[in-house]
């Protein structure tokens, strides 16, 4: 991780967050003081930057706004956190780094930096596809989540049947053995005997 993205994470995570609380959600009051504290940390970042000249004032200007960028894309993973907002994220720091990394190639001449320049694009690429394949795999998570689920549902379902079936079963095999003890008796007596049983059991 480079310099000014740790630089963001500090400034996106650390003014809103200590290291006790991280596991809360971001309330709204938290989301608006981190915002402005990136703009704060943006602004003075491209004061700073005045007193360069050439392309080293470009390239401050460059890191500067990489921060906010991606700042901005992670507080916002933080605050509504999910994989779209996550990968948005992902995919803002490769575009920050590139716009840094393109920056610097300015500083060299001919073939040298005919190379920066692509190397830079092919960093471009790849975080982005890697940023792709993050949000598809945890797409594909999330779908499997899902089917598992309704899978697990459907079964607690089956399994609830198969054990209302079996109480019910084994009612009927109890009641009937509490009728078949009715059978030594007589007249009113056998009556009373299996009113209770059916009472006992559920049984009209």
């Amino acid at each position: 991780m480079n310099k000014f993205t740790i630089g963001t994470v500090a400034v996106a995570i650390g003014l809103a967050f200590s290291a006790g609380a991280m596991a809360q959600p971001m309330t709204k009051e938290q989301f608006k003081s981190t915002k402005d504290g990136i703009a704060a940390q943006h602004k003075a970042a491209r004061a700073s930057c005045a007193s360069l000249s050439g392309n080293a004032k470009d390239i401050c200007g460059a890191e500067a706004s990489a921060r906010e960028k991606i700042a901005t894309a992670e507080l916002d993973a933080t605050y509504r956190p999910s994989r779209d907002t996550d990968y948005k994220a992902r995919v803002a720091r490769a575009e920050a780094d590139y716009s840094v990394a393109r920056q610097k190639c300015d500083d060299k001449a001919g073939n040298v930096k005919d190379v920066c320049v692509k190397e830079a694009e092919a960093g471009a690429v790849a975080a982005k596809a890697d940023a792709k394949a993050y949000l598809k795999s945890a797409d594909a998570d999330g779908e499997a989540a899902e089917t598992s689920a309704k899978a697990n549902s459907k079964a607690d379902g089956k399994s609830a049947d198969a054990r209302n079936k079996a109480a019910s079963d084994k009612r009927d095999a109890n009641f009937a053995v509490a009728k078949e003890k009715c059978e030594v008796f007589a007249g009113d007596a056998k009556r009373q005997c299996t009113n209770e049983a059916k009472a006992k059991f559920n049984k009209s």
